[in-house]
């Protein structure tokens, strides 16, 4: 069976966040840190955190795949900005060890035309700052559509990012098949060779967690605008060889479609229905 989720919101507290992954049929899912577009985290209930570590493993959930704040960006040049990331990204760490031996992904950030060599130096530095050895959380990368001056638009330049890192152990990088399509990979004709690139490139042991959204732009738009299933560019085959594949289907996948609870819940029924088992 796919493990299969999508984001959801921590507002409620975290045993609320997992009993409503349970009524849509989720065995995984996401949730942001902390505020999305802010800065700011909510207080811990440690209760509420014991509670619902212990629902989990009752209910036999997979690995959650953790996002943290757009608003967060290591490639920065701006010294407030990085220490905003180095600070975010510390104290984030410091909370998921309490639902130890889950992902934590992030947006690689943005170079902000100081050049993607220089970019990927400074994601790198920060990042072994904040990574130590007995942290039980593995930091994913996500692949980028490459809008901008993103890090992260091919797997070249998140190959440099983990080559500079210390640990490696502790990184590994999250899919998102919006941003792969938009990026340039034609994951529609020829899923096996550009999961072949990956494995080149990086090492198919790096490709952690999926997000799974469909695209509102043709494939190499570089623009990132996600659609629901089926509705986009990728189209609903796609999906169906995703789920399907014999090294993707053991990964966690994440819904971040344009979608509210129902229309994630039907989601995750119609990519169930599409899984040969």
């Amino acid at each position: 069976m796919i493990k299969i989720g999508s984001h959801l919101s921590i507002s409620k507290g975290y045993l609320n966040m997992a009993k409503e992954a349970t009524k849509m049929n989720a065995n995984t899912f996401a949730f942001f840190t902390r505020n999305p577009r802010g800065g700011s985290a909510r207080k811990l209930d440690l209760d509420d955190i014991e509670r619902f570590n212990e629902y989990l493993k009752e209910n036999k959930f997979e690995k959650l795949v953790a996002h943290a704040p757009y608003t967060m960006n290591l490639a920065s040049s701006d010294e407030k900005t990085r220490e905003f990331a180095r600070m975010a990204m510390k104290e984030d760490i410091e909370r998921m060890e309490l639902i130890p031996n889950n992902y934590y992904n992030f947006h690689p950030g943005s170079h902000v035309k100081q050049g993607a060599e220089k970019g990927i130096e400074l994601i790198a530095e920060l990042l072994n700052e904040v990574i130590f050895e007995a942290m039980t959380t593995t930091i994913l990368l996500e692949t980028m559509a490459g809008k901008g001056t993103e890090v992260g638009r091919s797997f070249e330049e998140l190959k440099q990012i983990i080559d500079k890192v210390k640990l490696k152990d502790k990184i590994g990088v999250c899919l998102d098949t919006c941003h792969v399509s938009d990026g340039g990979y034609d994951i529609t004709n020829d899923l096996d060779f550009v999961l072949s690139e990956f494995d080149r490139i990086i090492g198919i042991d790096k490709l952690k967690a999926l997000h799974l959204n469909d695209s509102k732009n043709p494939l190499g738009a570089h623009k990132d605008r996600h659609e629901k299933i089926g509705d986009g560019y990728l189209g609903i085959e796609t999906f169906k060889k995703i789920v399907n594949h014999p090294y993707l289907k053991t990964l966690p996948m994440i819904l971040e479609t344009p979608n509210d609870f129902d229309g994630y819940k039907e989601e995750i029924e119609i990519l169930r229905g599409l899984e040969e088992l």
